[in-house]
């Protein structure tokens, strides 16, 4: 999805309506396989797998307490799907251009801000944690406990160390809060539809599907 707008919105109408609905968890994964151009597995499949790997342990231990771990692993991987399409959707300066579009120059500028140095730290944690896993690789070491608690660790310490590195840039440049921008937006005929669609599955949650078709007679 092209506009930032509609595509924050889907997301978050669609990971409720899969929290909350093993239907709508279902369709939301469908939604996605239809209308996420963008969203690759091979590109993005460790993040995918590491996560759901992540959620497949709590289902399992819910399952032993008596809970229903099934449905709550589909519904958890559904919303990871969608975490991961908007992931990888996003483009430098969006989220400024959504947050002044929102709340204005002051507050809006700096909740934009942030989520954009946010996401530029997310993908160089990710670029961090593909350099180790090809240096580990390189050195034909085993991935062990030690060794995943080591690299965490270091893409700690390496996002902390940027972190302060982008403090003191802003700070030198006399950055304050707030900042003037006029945000544009690009709104596609595909984009409309795909939320439409992300709608109707959530006013079918919300409805349920058996009064939806009640309705319909």
């Amino acid at each position: 999805m092209q506009d930032v707008r509609l595509r924050i919105g889907v997301a978050v109408l669609l990971s409720l309506t899969a929290f909350f609905s093993l239907f709508g968890a279902l369709a939301a994964g469908v939604w996605c396989i239809v209308f996420a151009r963008h969203l690759s597995l091979e590109k993005h499949g460790r993040l995918f797998l590491a996560l759901a790997l992540f959620m497949g342990f709590f289902a399992v231990v819910l399952s032993v307490s008596g809970g229903d771990g099934l449905s709550y692993f589909i519904r958890m991987v559904a919303i990871i799907l969608i975490g991961v399409w908007v992931y990888s959707e996003q483009k430098r300066g969006e989220f400024l251009r959504l947050g002044v579009w929102l709340f204005g120059e002051r507050a809006g500028f700096e909740l934009g801000l942030v989520a954009d140095m946010g996401m530029q730290a997310m993908d160089m944690l990710v670029s961090d944690f593909h350099a180790i896993l090809l240096a580990e690789k390189l050195k034909q070491r085993p991935i062990s406990a030690n060794r995943i608690v080591s690299m965490g660790i270091v893409l700690v310490s390496n996002a902390l160390r940027r972190a302060d590195e982008t403090a003191e840039l802003l700070a030198v440049r006399g950055y304050r809060n707030g900042g003037s921008l006029c945000p544009v937006f690009e709104t596609t005929r595909r984009d409309i539809i795909a939320s439409l669609l992300a709608g109707g599955i959530a006013l079918l949650v919300i409805l349920h599907v058996s009064e939806f078709f009640i309705l319909y007679r």
